[in-house]
């Protein structure tokens, strides 16, 4: 018998669902009279994707270094399927040069120079990433066991005929086959939302220039002018994308300028003049460059898998409310725990009788305050996670020229931090914010937290975790500094507000930490990615499943009304309020693919999960991280790879029921 599985997606995701299903195919009999043939789908490079892609700019980074870089599960890895080990990106990167790999040579040019000098604490570039992705899926598809087939299309998927079995129609004109059907495509674009569509317009009519949210790679940046007076809303990895093409992407560098790394930009006479804000006002944290100097923290600690058991069985859960003191307790164990152990100079007393105490009083409590200002006389060395996520809320100026000085402060002294060992406490931290990352992703994929904190309170965590645990290398954020001095990179702080002047034809910005000033421009870019919309997908076959309401967009009653399923499919749109029973539902729309957290199978539009049909990834309602991970850390995107396997095997492999059982 044969079996299919239709795959759309073939980036790092779709080759990790890959070699998962590979690694469980036999426990569920194929090979044994069942044949199963894995079709990956997708326009972009097979293993690469669209993001990792080789054509793009040679001076894009990864944010992460190469040890901790890895597509293949590892001991730490708790999942039903086998463990299957493999090469971090360090580690092939060495295999390949030292002639380790059977019939694989370094490439050719700037990317094998690369690759020579790669050391485990160094940022690769995102082609490089590339070829260590393309490595992997051949070597998974070179590692397939009996009974199972691997085929690639390079084309897009664009939509689905329903039936016994449903197929899948390409871009070709091909169709194919599919007992089941796994949607792994991660970001998608959207279509311009209602208020980007009328900045889209407003351009238009006034001879402007605005760019909406996308990958900023994509983005037409040739069409910005020298000297032009840029606006730019966002600081995340996106705006750092922005600022390498804008400067060093138009023949600019950079040389040393004194001490400590600081560095001066050298201008190519081409350069636009950036001016940029946000909501926090500040970029993502740096990347730590040095190690632990105690032993790793031991955790979960106070939020750990019994604690999420407990708040599932309870519902009702508000997360800032509820489980916010927990994961802030969680992160200071690990700062502090880091403290006493790497810094014992700086402390008064010993570990043992601090985390006693510790774990005895709340986080907003006078009696932890207490403790710590006890305990840790300096308080500088005090977790403020306030001072963190709002680090402007008491900066208010008239004078642009003032704030740069302050966040060139601000900037500085973050680079200082993640260099200077003095300061590991926060390695500390950030090793207990990943733990906390994959419990609070687990309770996400539950119905225990209300709808309104789901709407409410998982952005703005997400935002918190993204801004401490994905900023870029710190090298990125020197060259930050140094156009900032040079001019050609002017800060607007926090609570960034974009207005489009119809009277004077010209887009202005405002911002909470300048009283009074605005800055005028004829060019605004969105530094960020898009929303994500299963409503405004530019996906084909996303946006065909929607119509034909075989896959739900997650919509939340956040008011007094009735519960998420009744409301799902209510309203299709935009946020709104509409009639039902005795009184008003507010209902909100998250953008994301509606799927069964236990299998990851799609939901419909009545709240049924289809059978054969899956999603997984950031387009989804179970907020799974990058399809790569740090190695030894029990990922979860490797678990959740796994389960979403298994569930399909079970369904396509007729002998997988008595199998299983």
């Amino acid at each position: 018998m044969r079996r299919s599985v239709v795959v759309v997606g073939a980036g790092p995701r779709g080759a990790g669902v890959l070699e998962r299903i590979a690694a469980s195919a036999a426990e569920f009999g194929v090979g044994s009279g069942v044949e199963l043939d894995v079709h990956l789908v997708d326009p972009y490079p097979p293993g690469a994707g669209r993001i990792w892609r080789h054509e793009q700019s040679s001076l894009l980074w990864m944010n992460s270094m190469a040890a901790d870089v890895t597509m293949f599960t590892d001991e730490s890895v708790v999942c039903d399927g086998p463990i299957v080990p493999g090469p971090s990106l360090h580690e092939w990167a060495v295999d390949l040069r030292e002639g380790r790999l059977a019939g694989e040579h370094v490439p050719p040019g700037e990317v094998g120079e690369e690759l020579r000098a790669l050391g485990p604490s160094t940022f690769p570039t995102r082609r490089l990433q590339s070829y260590y992705l393309d490595w992997v899926l051949r070597h998974v598809e070179a590692s397939l066991p009996a009974g199972v087939h691997a085929h690639r299309h390079r084309t897009r998927a664009v939509g689905l005929v329903d039936g016994s079995p449903q197929r899948v129609r390409l871009a070709t004109g091909e169709e194919l086959d599919a007992d089941a059907l796994v949607l792994a495509s991660g970001h998608l674009d959207a279509d311009p939302t209602a208020d980007e569509q009328d900045l889209v317009a407003f351009a238009e009519t006034h001879d402007l220039q605005y760019f909406p949210p996308e990958q900023t790679t994509d983005t037409e940046l040739d069409r910005i002018p020298a000297g032009e007076t840029v606006i730019a809303r966002g600081m995340g990895l996106a705006f750092v994308d922005l600022v390498v093409l804008l400067y060093e992407g138009r023949g600019g560098g950079f040389e040393p300028d004194g001490p400590d790394g600081r560095l001066r930009y050298v201008p190519s006479g081409t350069e636009p003049v950036l001016h940029v804000g946000s909501g926090r006002g500040v970029p993502y944290h740096a990347k730590t460059e040095y190690t632990l100097r105690g032993p790793r923290p031991p955790l979960p600690r106070f939020l750990g898998p019994e604690d999420i058991a407990g708040f599932v069985r309870r519902g009702g859960v508000d997360l800032r409310r509820d489980v916010w003191p927990l994961m802030a307790k969680e992160v200071g164990w690990g700062y502090y725990h880091e403290l006493f152990h790497g810094h014992p100079d700086r402390v008064r007393g010993t570990w043992d009788e601090f985390a006693g105490a510790y774990a005895e009083v709340d986080w907003y409590s006078d009696a932890r305050a207490e403790l710590v200002a006890a305990r840790v006389p300096d308080p500088d060395d005090h977790l403020d996670f306030e001072r963190i996520d709002r680090p402007l809320h008491d900066v208010c100026v008239d004078d642009l020229d003032a704030l740069q000085g302050t966040l060139r402060h601000y900037i500085d002294d973050d680079l200082r931090r993640h260099v200077d060992d003095r300061y590991t406490a926060e390695l500390g931290a950030f090793v207990a914010l990943l733990s906390v990352y994959g419990q609070v992703t687990e309770l996400s994929g539950t119905e225990a937290l209300t709808p309104a904190s789901r709407a409410r309170d998982l952005s703005w965590w997400q935002n918190l975790f993204s801004s401490l645990a994905s900023g870029p290398p710190g090298p990125r954020l020197r060259q930050l500094l140094a156009l900032s001095r040079a001019g050609y990179v002017r800060f607007l702080g926090a609570g960034l507000v974009v207005e489009a002047d119809e009277g004077a034809g010209v887009f202005r910005a405002r911002s909470d930490s300048l009283d009074g000033v605005v800055v005028e421009a004829r060019t605004f870019v969105e530094a960020r990615l898009p929303a994500p919309s299963v409503s405004r997908s530019a996906d084909p076959m996303l946006a065909a499943l929607h119509a034909e309401g075989q896959l739900d967009e997650e919509v939340l009653d956040v008011g007094e009304g009735c519960p998420t399923k009744a409301c799902s499919s209510a309203v299709r749109s935009a946020d709104a309020a509409v009639a039902h029973g005795e009184g008003a539902v507010v209902l909100h729309h998250t953008g994301l693919v509606r799927v069964r957290p236990s299998d990851f199978r799609l939901v419909d539009d009545d709240g049924e999960a289809h059978p054969t049909r899956f999603a997984i990834g950031p387009h989804t309602n179970v907020r799974i991280p990058g399809a790569f991970t740090r190695p030894n850390t029990n990922a979860l995107s490797f678990r959740a790879n796994d389960a979403l396997a298994r569930a399909v095997l079970a369904q396509v492999v007729p002998a997988a029921a008595s199998l299983s059982a």
